[in-house]
């Protein structure tokens, strides 16, 4: 039997997201993320050789990109699909409450 997104979830801890690879084939790699108020240290920008679809399946989010001057508040079911080589970085997750993410990463 395969788990659900929501159920049998790492617990994170207030320093490190757990990350659980859900699936991974040639050019395709499937990931939840679990963040409770955890974000990306600062000066710190993601700049990936793949593209990544992410989506909000529970909880809140803030992602900024390089080249906007505002952060994109994500709620759930909320998503985003990210160009190889955007630099970006989440600069806030919710600290009351669990946020569950879903993270496609491709090869394009």
């Amino acid at each position: 039997m395969t788990p659900g997104l929501f159920s049998d979830r790492p617990r994170s801890t207030a320093s490190s997201e757990q990350f659980s690879e859900l699936l991974c084939r040639p050019g395709l790699r499937i990931e939840r993320i679990v963040s409770t108020g955890q974000c990306s240290p600062p000066d710190f920008w993601y700049d990936q050789e793949e593209g990544e679809w992410v989506a909000v399946l529970q909880g809140e989010a803030r992602l900024r990109f390089a080249d906007e001057d505002h952060d994109r508040h994500l709620k759930a079911g909320d998503w985003l699909d990210i160009a190889p080589h955007r630099p970006h970085r989440v600069t806030w997750t919710a600290p009351d409450q669990t946020t569950i993410w879903l993270a496609v990463f491709y090869t394009v």
